[in-house]
């Protein structure tokens, strides 16, 4: 049986979604110059990314928005697992604020006018943090099923 998400996850899905989807478009259609500069700034804040060549990791980057926006769309996808994907990636991005120089203000997090298009991510961080501590739906908790089997109820979840 199919789950949809709850009523309260799927403005925050769709408007997220929307909007990584987006971007993983736009950078999937990037020409070399583009990719380059996307590329470069990756590479300023992850220095390992340097053995990818540009337009490899440009097409690898829209891969992976372009799965995560798809997941947040997607409504059978529990919110959950689209909340990891959009924590990882965005964690990626804020990263990419926290290490790239002229994104903040000296001694803060505040955001210099360049630094406010990548601090701007930290509210899919928060979004995608928060699927994640979703109750899980339709499972007993392992303390609930253990408390059955001690004053000898049968657990819902066990089939006769």
């Amino acid at each position: 049986m199919v789950q949809l998400p709850e009523p309260r996850d799927v403005a925050p899905r769709v408007a997220t979604g929307a909007f990584i989807l987006n971007s993983g478009l736009t950078k999937w259609r990037a020409d070399q110059a583009t990719a380059e500069g996307v590329h470069g700034m990756a590479c300023a804040a992850y220095p390992f990314l340097e053995r990818i060549p540009a337009e490899r990791f440009t097409r690898l980057l829209a891969c992976s928005e372009l799965a995560v926006g798809g997941a947040l769309l997607v409504p059978f996808v529990p919110s959950r697992l689209a909340g990891l994907a959009l924590t990882g990636l965005s964690g990626g991005l804020v990263g990419l604020y926290l290490r790239l120089p002229g994104m903040r203000q000296p001694g803060g997090l505040r955001p210099t006018e360049e630094g406010v298009a990548l601090a701007k991510d930290s509210w899919m961080l928060g979004i995608g943090l928060g699927f994640l501590s979703a109750p899980c739906r339709g499972r007993r908790s392992a303390t609930a099923r253990c408390r059955d089997r001690r004053i000898g109820r049968r657990s819902p979840d066990r089939r006769r």
